[in-house]
C-alpha cells in the first residue's frame, strides 16, 4: 500500500474515533502528498522527510519563542509524519554504509566529500537523516 493510502485510511481511522487533532494533521499531509503526486514528483519518503524537518525547525523556534503550545503541535505532527518514514539506520549501520561509499568513490580527503554523499545518498532510502549522514562523512574523511 502506498503512503497516501495508508494516510488517507488513517485520516478515516482518526475521523471515526473522533481524534480531531490527529485527523487534522494527517489531513495535511495527505494534502502535500497529493500535490507531489499532482505534479508528478511522487517521492513520497522525500515529501514526508521534508515535512517532518519542517514540523522540527518549526517546533525548535516556538520553543525559543515561548510559545510552547505551538511548539508542542509542530511536536506533535512531526511525531506523527515519522511513523511514516522507513526505519531509521542504526549508528553501526550508518557507518558502514559510509565506509563502502568511501572506498567505492576512492576519497580520502574533506574536499571529496560531495562525491561520497552523491555516491551514498541513493543508496539510504531515506533511512537516514542528511545532517546525521553528512556528519558520519566528515567524520571518517578526519575533518
Amino acid at each position: 500500500m502506498a503512503v497516501l493510502e495508508q494516510v488517507q485510511d488513517d485520516v478515516k481511522t482518526a475521523m471515526k474515533a473522533r481524534d480531531r487533532d490527529r485527523a487534522g494533521a494527517l489531513r495535511l499531509i495527505v494534502d502535500v502528498l497529493q500535490q507531489e503526486a499532482k505534479f508528478g514528483k511522487g517521492d513520497e519518503i522525500a515529501v514526508l522527510q521534508r515535512e517532518r524537518k519542517k514540523r522540527v525547525e518549526a517546533a525548535e523556534a516556538y520553543e525559543k519563542a515561548g510559545r510552547t503550545d505551538q511548539a508542542a503541535a509542530e511536536r506533535f505532527e512531526a511525531e506523527l509524519i515519522e511513523g511514516y518514514l522507513p526505519q531509521q539506520l542504526s549508528d553501526e549501520e550508518l557507518a558502514q554504509l559510509v565506509g563502502e561509499a568511501i572506498e567505492e568513490t576512492g576519497a580520502s580527503e574533506q574536499r571529496q566529500m560531495g562525491q561520497v554523499m552523491s555516491a551514498l545518498m541513493p543508496k539510504l532510502g531515506g533511512r537516514a537523516d542528511g545532517k546525521r549522514v553528512s556528519a558520519a562523512v566528515r567524520e571518517k574523511l578526519g575533518a
